[in-house]
C-alpha cells in the first residue's frame, strides 16, 4: 500500500548496529584526548597572553610614573618668572597680579608672595612694581599679600609701587594700599571698597513645584546658608554683622595705606569705584602713568624683569596627568576602590 505520510527511515537496507551514535566507533576515545589536548594548550596560550599583557600594563606604569617623578623634579627647578640672581644689573622688578585673587589661582597669594620674594631679594632690583590687573576676590588671600609688601618693604628696604592697568577694584586695591605709590592711567577702575557675600534661594519656588527640602543638621544654624532652606532674620543679622566687620578691616587697610593723601568722601567706603582720574583726585591713587613711565621716571631703571611664578604648561600636565595615572594604577593594580 502506497503512503503519502513521511517516513523516518530512508529506502534500502536497514542501518546495522554500531553504525548510529548509540555505540562509539573506533577510534573516538583517542579523538576525544585529542580534543581535550587541544582545549589545554588553547587555555594555556590565552593565559600567557594574558600574563604578557598584564606585564606590559605594568612596565607601562612604570615608565609613567617616572616620567612624572621626573616632570616634579624638573617642576622643582622650574618655577616661572626669575629666579634670584644675587648681584644682577640694575632694573625694575615686576609682578604680575591679574585675574581673580584666590587660593589655587595664579594670583594666589603663595604665588604672588613667592614671587615678590624672588624680586626683593635680587640685589639688582631698584625697586619692585605691582602690574595690577583684577576685579578682586579673596580679602584673605588680599590680607596675606598686604601684610607680606609691609613686611619686605621694611626687610629689604626697596620701595614697592603699584601700576594698574585697566581694573583694580576690591581685593585688588586691597593689596594695592599697601604699596608707597600708585599709578593709574585715566580710564582703569579704581575702588569698590566693600565686601559681599552673594548666593540665591528658592524656597518659594519649592513651594510652588510641591518639592520639601529634607535637610539634617546638628546645630541649629548649621544650614542657614543653604539656598533652598529659609533664612530668619537672626542669620541674615549674623552674616551682615560678618561682613561689616571684615568691611571695617579693609577700610582700616586703606586709611593706612593712604595717610593723609586719601581725601574721604561719605562714598569713599561705600563700594563704589571710579576712573583713574576720579581716583587720583579722591587720594585712591597718586598718579597717572604706566609700568614704563614708573620704571624710566621713579625708579631710574628702564630695565624691566618679570618675576611673575606661573603656572606652566608642564605643571597643567603634571596635574592632570597624576590624577589620571592615580586612577589607573588603582584599576590596574586593584589596590584601591574607584568611585564612579
Amino acid at each position: 500500500m502506497n503512503s503519502t505520510e513521511p517516513s523516518l527511515e530512508s529506502h534500502g537496507a536497514a542501518p546495522k548496529q554500531g553504525a548510529s551514535g548509540s555505540t562509539p566507533p573506533a577510534g573516538g576515545e583517542a579523538h576525544n584526548v585529542q580534543w581535550e589536548r587541544s582545549a589545554i594548550e588553547q587555555w594555556v596560550q590565552a593565559t600567557l597572553k594574558e600574563q604578557r599583557i598584564a606585564r606590559r600594563w605594568k612596565y607601562g606604569l612604570r615608565l609613567a610614573w617616572l616620567v612624572f617623578l621626573a616632570a616634579l623634579v624638573w617642576l622643582g627647578v622650574d618655577k616661572g618668572g626669575v629666579q634670584n640672581t644675587g648681584t644682577s644689573h640694575p632694573h625694575t622688578a615686576v609682578v604680575e597680579i591679574k585675574g581673580e585673587i584666590a587660593s589655587g589661582g595664579e594670583a594666589s597669594a603663595e604665588l604672588i608672595v613667592s614671587s615678590m620674594r624672588s624680586a626683593f631679594e635680587d640685589d639688582g632690583a631698584q625697586a619692585v612694581v605691582l602690574l595690577v590687573n583684577s576685579p578682586g576676590g579673596s580679602p584673605v588671600q588680599a590680607g596675606i599679600i598686604n601684610d607680606e609688601i609691609h613686611r619686605m618693604k621694611l626687610l629689604h628696604k626697596k620701595p614697592v609701587y603699584v601700576v594698574v592697568e585697566e581694573t583694580c577694584a576690591s581685593a585688588a586695591y586691597y593689596i594695592a594700599v599697601a604699596a608707597d605709590q600708585i599709578f593709574v592711567d585715566k580710564a582703569s577702575v579704581v575702588g569698590s571698597i566693600g565686601v559681599l557675600m552673594d548666593g540665591f534661594g528658592f524656597t518659594g519656588l519649592m513651594e510652588k513645584l510641591g518639592v520639601e527640602r529634607r535637610l539634617m543638621t546638628a546645630g541649629p544654624n548649621k544650614g542657614f546658608l543653604d539656598p533652598f532652606s529659609p533664612q530668619t532674620e537672626k542669620q541674615r543679622e549674623f552674616a551682615q554683622a560678618m561682613l561689616n566687620q571684615i568691611h571695617q578691616q579693609f577700610i582700616a587697610a586703606v586709611k593706612a595705606g593712604r595717610g593723609d593723601r586719601l581725601k574721604e568722601k561719605p562714598e569713599t567706603f561705600s563700594g563704589l569705584f571710579w576712573t583713574g582720574d576720579q581716583a587720583v583726585q579722591m587720594g585712591l591713587a597718586d598718579h597717572l602713568g604706566n609700568l614704563d613711565y614708573v620704571a624710566r621716571e621713579i625708579v631710574k631703571a628702564p630695565d624691566i624683569v618679570d618675576y611673575t611664578r606661573r603656572e606652566n604648561v608642564a605643571e597643567r600636565l603634571v596635574k592632570r596627568f597624576g590624577a589620571s595615572m592615580g586612577e589607573s594604577m588603582a584599576r590596574a593594580m586593584h589596590t584601591a576602590p574607584v568611585l564612579r
